[in-house]
This record gives structure tokens, C-alpha cells and sequence, in this order.
């Protein structure tokens, strides 16, 4: 079973940062495939970035390519979102998702609380 809690969300000026963060306690993180989703109001969840299990390939959705990053830190467990240049679309409840051994773009097997990112216009 793995226990994963979302922070560094909040509200933003469009064109600003922020640096989510998710951490998981009762497993290591170093091989579950592990990514960020992301669902605005009215919206169905979309997929936002994840990094692979193997190898730490790291894929984005198009619409954030070039502005976010993911990356891991196996010693404190923890798998972050840098997010530059925010816009106003940008603004949802963002979740993180860790698949055992899988690559997850849809779907994960353990889920955090999600965390609220506002960008103001």
C-alpha cells in the first residue's frame, strides 16, 4: 500500500510559479511509474506529466510541454511538479498517481487528496 499526499498548491498571478509535491510513505517510490493529473471544474481528470519507472523517462501533456517539470527524489521520496509560466487555463485540483511498475496516463493505482492550483488573469 502506498500513502500519497499532495502540497505546494495555492494561488498564483498568470505568469507565475509553483512547486507541487508528492509524497508517499509505506513503499518506495523508485519503482512505481508515478505521474500528475490534473481536473478543472466541470472537466473530466486529464493527464499532466508523469515519470517512468524504469529509467526516469519523463512524458507531458502538450499543453504543458516546455513549462512544467516532473522529476523524483528517491531519498525523500517524493515526486514534484515545477510549474513556470502558469496561465489561467491551468487552474484545477491536481492529483498525483503511482502505478507498481507501470507508466500511469490514465490511470494509477494509488491516488493522493489532490492539491488546489488558482491562477488569476
Amino acid at each position: 500500500q502506498v500513502h500519497l499526499v499532495e502540497s505546494g498548491g495555492g494561488l498564483v498571478q498568470a505568469g507565475g510559479s509553483l512547486r507541487l509535491s508528492c509524497a508517499a510513505s509505506g513503499r518506495t517510490l523508485s519503482t512505481y511509474g508515478v505521474g500528475w493529473f490534473r481536473q478543472a471544474p466541470g472537466k473530466e481528470r486529464e493527464f499532466v506529466a508523469v515519470v517512468s519507472w524504469i529509467n526516469d523517462n519523463t512524458y507531458y501533456a502538450d499543453s504543458v510541454k516546455g513549462r512544467f517539470t516532473i522529476s523524483r527524489e528517491n531519498a525523500k521520496n517524493t515526486v514534484y511538479l515545477q510549474m513556470n509560466s502558469l496561465k489561467f487555463e491551468d487552474t484545477a485540483v491536481y492529483y498525483c498517481g503511482a502505478s507498481y511498475y507501470k507508466t500511469p496516463r490514465s490511470s494509477a493505482d494509488y491516488w493522493g487528496q489532490g492539491t488546489q492550483v488558482t491562477v488569476s488573469s
